[in-house]
């Protein structure tokens, strides 16, 4: 890339946005952070440690140590471990550690994709591309299904869902950065997409907002 450029991709649990956002990192040649393995990496710290998931300040110390150069996407897998997660995220001052550390992988020269719940609204509200993904809770359950069964695992399609419900509530009501589009976003609902056409449409929306911000470019000068 000649110019810096931020992608920023929101969206729910299994919604594709991660699956978009590698694809979207390949093809541009950008840097990718999955920010909520930054979250995850605060819960299986504390896991591990047997710290209270309750104690905010606990989960702010282990947040100081969350290092985004190694994040070992294995253990942060974990059901488990995604619902501490999203325990740990309501923290304000939690939250505010790892923005910082996300804003300073996003920042750096060339630009980053990023990807979770609070990018376009909080992490990167200036960046050049917003997405939204979503998909519904139905859709999102078989996929997660789907990738609980090409692991080897076993799993019930309706308690995903239940998980996923519960989770889509617990994420879009924080006080602190709650999931929700931003208002400059491009919304992309993958329910009836492939993976490959989502990744298309994704495209060709980035494509687009590049193309608009160069013809203002070429204007202005």
């Amino acid at each position: 890339m000649d110019q810096n450029l931020v992608i920023a991709i929101d969206g729910p649990a299994a919604s594709g946005k991660g699956t978009l956002a590698r694809r979207l990192a390949d093809y541009y040649h950008l840097p990718h952070l999955d920010t909520g393995l930054t979250y995850r990496a605060v819960a299986h710290k504390m896991l591990s440690e047997g710290l209270a998931l309750d104690d905010a300040a606990l989960a702010a110390e282990a947040a100081q140590q969350v290092d985004l150069s190694n994040l070992d996407k294995g253990p942060l897998s974990a059901h488990a471990v995604a619902d501490a997660a999203s325990q740990v995220a309501v923290y304000p001052q939690v939250r505010r550690i790892l923005v910082d550390k996300q804003r300073q992988f996003a920042n750096q020269p060339g630009g980053a994709v990023m990807d979770g719940r609070d990018i376009g609204t909080v992490v990167c509200p200036n960046a050049d591309v917003k997405l939204y993904i979503t998909a519904s809770p139905q859709v999102r359950a078989a996929r997660r299904l789907r990738d609980i069964e090409s692991r080897g695992g076993t799993a019930s399609v309706e308690d995903i869902l239940a998980d996923i419900v519960k989770r889509d509530e617990r994420d879009s009501s924080r006080a602190d950065s709650p999931m929700r589009p931003a208002q400059d976003a491009h919304l992309l609902d993958t329910s009836e997409m492939s993976i490959e056409a989502a990744f298309l449409a994704a495209r060709a929306i980035v494509e687009d907002v590049l193309a608009k911000q160069e013809k203002t470019h070429y204007m202005s000068r």
